[in-house]
Formats: structure tokens, sequence, C-alpha cells
């Protein structure tokens, strides 16, 4: 070592602070005693007392956790007393990697006696709330009706009579029992709590809170659970808080005297409790198992300004006035409510390289304070007059989550009690990064913006797929821009923007970006950008099923996009809307609903036909664009790159790479589901006696007099069901059935029945077939076909 190096070496060690050097160490054990030093030997046994002495140190300071399940009586507080000067952290960790479990639950003590068929029972002597219970870390299902079914389309299984008279009657006690439904235009769900029951033997409720769009409970979709006589079925529990009897149907083989019994306690497992004046700031919690939280749907009241959703402001792991703290390497599972939450005041906070599964409600949430909107609006109808808006842009307060960012985590089966969630959840927060998370299997969006309030996100290389499960009208990726601007009347709407352009700029200050994303929605849009969604930049995004679609709204520009068996839907655009789509590769025509001015500039796309590209044109746009069969590289292996020298390159397309979505660490990726790729269909050019797969089926365009005599059809037109696929015994079609109309489009060629299947917006839609000498008008669901 030369003598500068070691004269440098020297002046660092003599002039910087000790602190920059120090670290203390704290360590907690199930087995340990707080009146210990705290030390390895002798440990904390909780990890509130191990926060509290860490209190006050300076520099580094690591909480450990030995190994082992730590059931907490509540939840650790961190506040602006136990922050950490920039460049040192207080990290609560497990010990050498060792599994840490923090449980929201206690373990119930008891002593099961049998009742009647199958059922167990058993007294609860410890005074607990009962709204979750699992057995053997599994868990059960409250009674309910009807009985829990994993492979029901909706809620776990439904049914229309759940609130007949004749169902009700059977009910002794209802009162403190749930009603479930899907919202009535399956915009999200509702809740509602029994109360009891009226003189005249009807239900009393309260709830239906959880929509921001308040139209009561579907007729068809819904279930009630918590009910005594419903207890019938394995995995099904009950208990009389007024007797305080615990009853359980064991499933078979289940020994009762040796299971673990818990039932959660806890909403929340970790709060950060600061202010902006009183942040808390620099706390890692690293390599933790959180788990088993209470359930929160009836708190979730809160509406997010004119969005859909309302919010309950808490999760496993609650912010609130945080700065550079982060959530790093933990799993959280079989949670009852929301994953992780910032709320309000955050600053430069992150969630990564984090497991979320089997959650109530929403992955991460970031949320602000409505304080902070200038003129906001709360429920669908409301408007601020033009006389009395606020025009200044941006935000009036500091108090919103800023500059976060929720990377590298691998988040499926979200939303499990609550259907208004999402994986990543966006309102009234400014350059919020979202990258490379896997999202799938979720009730309805994978990342939902809320509103333009106040933009700046960037949301990127994600992979979101099997989405939009259990609702509709929605997309893998959504939003709204109900902002201030917005008016739920489309001519006084139009007259606004009409008059003063910049107005819809007000909230969403900062373009929102979305670029270099895999998506897949088989009930919507891949990219919904819904109501007033406005300051967009759309680019290098593959949409493997449901396209793009961009209602009403300024300022978006979506380029070099790639649109698998869908295409671009545009819907009732402003006529200075200054809108640009260009060097996009669609899988079919576009499917405009009420354009009469098509933005900035539509041109220099790729159309799958010369039909396609031909009808573009007669609208006025695509003077420049071209038409050539899809022809990529390995489709089969999700390598959607388009071979060299396909005519997309000359109007300007460049390939996108597509092996960068998704979570990045090793072991997230092993885990990770992977999304069913797409066998690419091509329309437009199809022979008439071209066979394609359909919904199970091999199905061609009707084309023979042969073929009409055999279908019975009066003359020759529909697309006829040739034979069924194998393992499709049970498909929705039968052999020489002829399909003459889907979602009220007439299906006279293979093009018109993909057109057809494009325009679907939700899992559903009215089908007409014509069999056995007859047309019959159905209801097919796509939820089960692929």
């Amino acid at each position: 070592m030369n003598t500068f190096k070691i004269v440098l070496i020297f002046l660092i060690v003599l002039f910087c602070p000790a602190r920059l050097f120090s670290q203390t160490n704290y360590f907690v054990s199930t087995h340990g005693d707080d009146a210990n030093p705290g030390t390895l030997v002798k440990p904390f046994a909780s990890i509130s007392r191990a926060v509290e002495k860490a209190r006050g140190q300076s520099g580094n300071t690591n909480v450990y956790l030995i190994g082992g399940t730590y059931h907490l009586k509540s939840a650790v507080i961190f506040t602006g007393q136990d922050s950490r000067q920039n460049g040192s952290t207080l990290t609560v960790a497990s010990y050498k990697k060792q599994k840490v479990i923090i449980s929201g639950s206690t373990v119930l003590q008891l002593k099961w006696v049998p009742y009647k068929d199958g059922i167990w029972k058993a007294t609860v002597e410890q005074n607990i709330q009962f709204d979750e219970l699992f057995v053997n870390r599994q868990l059960q299902h409250m009674a309910r009706y009807p009985n829990y079914d994993s492979t029901a389309h909706y809620l776990g299984g439904t049914a229309e009579d759940v609130l007949s008279p004749e169902r009700v009657a059977r009910w002794k006690s209802p009162e403190g029992g749930y009603v479930h439904a899907l919202h009535p235009s399956q915009w999200g769900d509702v809740h509602y709590m029994i109360t009891g029951k009226s003189d005249k033997g009807e239900l009393m409720m309260e709830g239906g809170w959880q929509n921001n769009r308040r139209m009561g409970m579907s007729e068809k979709y819904r279930f009630v659970e918590n009910i005594f006589e419903e207890l019938d079925t394995a995995n099904e529990w009950y208990f009389d808080k007024h007797a305080k009897m615990l009853y359980y149907f064991p499933p078979a083989g289940l020994n009762l005297r040796t299971a673990t019994i818990e039932a959660p306690q806890l909403a929340s497992l970790f709060e950060f409790r600061g202010t902006e004046t009183k942040p808390v700031r620099n706390i890692t919690i690293a390599g933790l198992v959180l788990t088993e939280t209470l359930r929160t749907f009836m708190q979730n009241k809160e509406p997010l300004l004119r969005s859909d959703w309302t919010i309950y402001r808490g999760g496993a792991v609650k912010y609130e006035g945080a700065v550079n703290c982060r959530l790093v390497n933990c799993t959280l599972i079989n949670v009852g409510g929301n994953a992780v939450f910032f709320s309000k005041y955050n600053r430069n906070c992150e969630v990564s390289g984090c497991q979320i599964s089997n959650v109530g409600a929403s992955g991460v949430c970031l949320v602000g304070d409505p304080g902070a909107v200038r003129s906001p609006s709360f429920e669908y109808n409301q408007f601020v007059p033009m006389a009395k808006m606020d025009r200044t842009p941006g935000p009036k307060t500091n108090n919103f989550p800023k500059d976060c960012n929720v990377y590298n985590n691998l988040m499926f089966n979200l939303g499990l009690v609550e259907k208004q969630s999402a994986g990543v959840e966006l309102s009234m927060c400014q350059n919020i990064t979202v990258s490379h998370n896997t999202i799938y299997d979720v009730p309805r969006a994978g990342i939902n913006v809320s509103e333009g309030t106040w933009g700046g996100h960037l949301i990127e290389y994600n992979d979101v797929f099997n989405t939009v499960k259990e609702t509709g009208d929605h997309g893998s990726f959504n939003s709204w821009g109900r902002d201030r601007y917005w008016h739920p009347d489309k001519v006084k709407l139009d007259s606004i923007v009409a008059a003063y352009p910049d107005f819809a700029l007000l909230d969403v200050t900062r373009p929102i970006i979305l670029r270099n994303n895999r998506f897949r929605c088989d009930h919507g849009w891949d990219i919904d950008l819904d109501d007033g969604s406005s300051n967009y930049i759309i680019c290098n995004n593959l949409c493997l099923n449901g396209g793009i679609k961009l209602r009403e709204g300024v300022k978006r520009v979506v380029e070099n996009n790639i649109m698998i068996n869908n295409t671009f839907h545009p819907h009732v655009w402003f006529k200075n809307s200054n809108d640009i789509f260009r060097h996009n590769i669609v899988g079919a025509g576009y499917l405009p609903i009420g354009i009469s001015v098509w933005g900035k500039e539509v041109d220099y796309n790729v159309f799958p036909d010369s039909a396609s590209l031909s009808e573009a044109r007669a609208r006025g746009t695509d003077r420049h664009s071209v038409y050539m069969p899809q022809v990529f590289e390995n489709p089969a292996k999700g390598d959607f790159r388009l071979k060299a020298g396909t005519a997309a390159f000359s109007v300007g397309f460049k390939n996108i790479a597509t092996d960068s979505f998704g979570v990045v660490s090793p072991g997230l990726r092993a885990l990770a589901k992977r999304v069913n790729f797409p066998i690419v269909m091509v329309p437009g050019q199809a022979t008439d006696s071209e066979i394609i797969n359909f919904m199970g089926a091999k199905v061609k365009k009707l084309t023979t007099l042969g073929e009409r005599s055999a279908t019975g059809m009066d003359e020759i037109r529909g697309v006829l069901v040739i034979s069924l696929l194998p393992g499709n015994a049970t498909a929705f079609f039968q052999a020489n059935d002829v399909i003459i109309s889907l979602n009220g489009i007439s299906t006279n060629s293979l093009r018109d029945l993909q057109k057809a299947r494009m325009s679907v917006i939700g899992s559903s839609a009215e089908i007409v077939i014509f069999r056995n000498q007859h047309a019959y008008t159905k209801r097919i669901e796509f939820n089960d076909h692929k």
C-alpha cells in the first residue's frame, strides 16, 4: 500500500464520526426474557423491547430475531424516536437467515369433544375475537352457504337464493353473519354484516360502503357466512360468542388433539407512525415471514376521490410518515387485509424482493391524503363548479407518498376477500416506480392507478396476467382520470375540455410512463385507460390477449407496442385530445367507439391484413401504415421479436426485448407461475376452408351446400363447429353447431368471429348458435376457455 493511501485511511479514521463505524446488535428469542440484556446468550423475548432498547443508539443497529414463531400481542410500533440519521440504519431481521415467523394470531388451548354429524366442539376460555381460523397454518372457512368451491368463478361459490325468505327462516340467530356480493355491474364487491332479524323475520344488515359506485349488491353472485345452521361440511367452523363455544368440522384424518389451532387478533404487525415534520427514518425490516392478520373488509369505508375504490388505511405493514424505510426479502402470506400500505406522507421508501400471496385485499397500496388534493370530489356524480374550482396545478400539501419503489416482488392469490383490490394500488401519490414485479391470479387489476394525482410514475418490466378473474370492465393495468376537470356528463365534459384544454393536466402534472411490461387479461383489456386518464406514455409493451383501450383523455402517446390477437380500442375521444398512436403492431382492425377526431396522429402502424388497413384508411388514419403477417421468432416460447426483414421495421417499429419481464431474484423466479402464451391467430387472410381453434372447438367458415344441408341452415352463413378439441368433452359447443353471432356481431367468417371475440369486455357474452334446426341465444363464459 502506498504512502498516500495509508495517510488517507488515517485521516478518515481520525476525523470521521465514530457512529459511521459503530454497530450495535440486540437479540430476540421466543425463549428469551425482556428482563435480559438482549445479548445472543441472554436475548429479549419481544421485538418491541429490543426496539425500545435500541432507541437513542447511534450508528447502525440490528435487532436479530432467532428462529421461531413470534405471536404478537400488539403491533410493533416505530416512531420518530426510532429514526436513524442518514448513513445509519435500524434493521429488524432474522438471525443468520433462520426462519422467523411474525404472526398476528393467538394459539388456542382447546379440549375437543364430539358434537354431531362429524362436527366437534370446544369451549374457548381465552378472551379473543374470531374472524379467521387456521388449523396447522391452513385457513379454514366460516360456516357458509353455498359451501366453498375452489373451482367456482366468483367468490368461492355463489347462489341466488342466499337471502330468500326460505333460507333466512332456517337461521335462528344470524346476527354477526356476513353477506358478501359482487357489485351489480361487477365493478368490485360489497359486504354487509347481519345485525339481526326484524319482527317480520327479515334480515337487518349494515354495510355496502366498500364500493364508491354504490348500487347495492348483485342478486346473482353472493354468499353468506358465519351462520351456525350452514355448518355442514369439512373445513368449516363457527364460533358462538354467547356460549363461547367453537364448532369445527375437521377433514378426514386430522387429529384435533395434536393440531395447532390459531385465530388472528391483529390487523397490523408493524406500524411506522411519523409525520412530515417528525418522520420515521432509515428503518429496514428484512427476511421475515409475516402472517395471520385480521380481515378488514368492514373497515373499508374511505372513498378514493371519484374512482370506484374505497380503502382501509392499514395493512400487515403500515407506513405513515416514513422516510428511507424498506421492507425487503420478506414473505407476507395469509394476511386478512392489505399486505403493505403507505398512507399519506412517505418519501424514498421501498418494498423489494418480497413474496406477497394469499392476501385478503391488495398487495401494496400507496395512498395520499385527500386534503392534499385541490377541489376534490368523492363520488362519481359529484363535480366542483368551475366558478369555485381551484385552478392551481398540482397538490396543495406534501402529505402523500412520493419517490417510492415497488421492485422485484412476486404477488399472487390476492383479493381473496375484497375484490376491489390490486397487486399495486396508486392513489394521490407521485413519482412511484413499479418495476420487475410478477403479479397474477387477482380478481381485478394487477396494477391500478385510481386517478391522475399527481403522475410521474414509472411502471416498467412487470409481468401481469390472470387478472380480472372475478369482476368485469377492467384490465391487467387499469386507470381512471376522474380528476378535478372531469365531469360525469359527457357533453359537459367535452365542452370543458374544448374551452379549457389544460384543465385535464391540472392534477396529472407529470407523465405516467408505462413501458416494457407484459400483460395478459383474458376477461378485459391488457391496458385499460378509463374515464379521463391523461398524460400517459405507453411504449414497448407486449399485450398477449386484451389489447389497449383509451377512453377519453388528453396527451396519450402509444408507441411501439405489440397486441397479440387483439387491437386498439379508442373510445369517445375529445376532439382536441392530441393523442398519438404510432409504430404499433395490432392483431386486428381497430375497434373504435364514438370517435370523430382521431387525435394528433394515428399512423405508421402494422396491421395483420389488407382489409383491416383499408378499413383504417377509410376512417382517415394510417396513411403510411403497412400490413404483413405476424411473423415472430418463437411465440410458443414467448419470443415475440419480429424476424429480420419484415415490413414493420419500415414504419419505425423496433423489436422489444421479451426476456426481461417480472421478478429478477432467482428464488422468486423459481416460485413464479408462467404466463400462457397464446396461439397467434391470423385474421383476414383465412381461406374458406381454413380451420382454427376457438373456445375448445375446431371451427371453419360454413361454405358449402353440403354443410348447409347437414346443419339445417336456411342459407350459407355463419361459422361451423367441426369437432371438439381433445379434453373438451364438456365444451360449450357441439359438433355441427353453427355460430351465428357473438356479442351482437354477426359471424359470417372467421375474421368476424375473431373480431367479435375481441369486442367482449368482460368474462362472458351473448352468443347465438344454430343447433338441431333451432337458433339458441346463450351466455358463454370465457373463464374456462383459453
